[in-house]
């Protein structure tokens, strides 16, 4: 099970779990449900499963370099 962001960006699988999202956030599965729901967390659905991809979640925390003006 990944359990921080860390893990997610090396792991070999292409999605994570409800409960793996909810791990590396810190915060109650429900709260993942939430945030899928309102679309603030990219969610797919496979079945009856539903499914975070891990690319676009972890792109979710890139903090992009501004270049400092001269």
């Amino acid at each position: 099970m990944i359990t921080n962001l860390e893990e997610a960006k090396v792991a070999k699988a292409a999605v994570l779990t409800r409960n793996e999202v909810a791990g590396i956030l810190q915060v109650n599965p429900r709260t993942v449900t939430e945030g899928i729901r309102q679309g603030t967390i990219p969610a797919i659905k496979v079945g009856r499963r539903v499914v975070i991809p891990r690319e676009p979640f972890i792109a979710m925390f890139a903090v992009q370099q501004r270049a400092v003006p001269a």
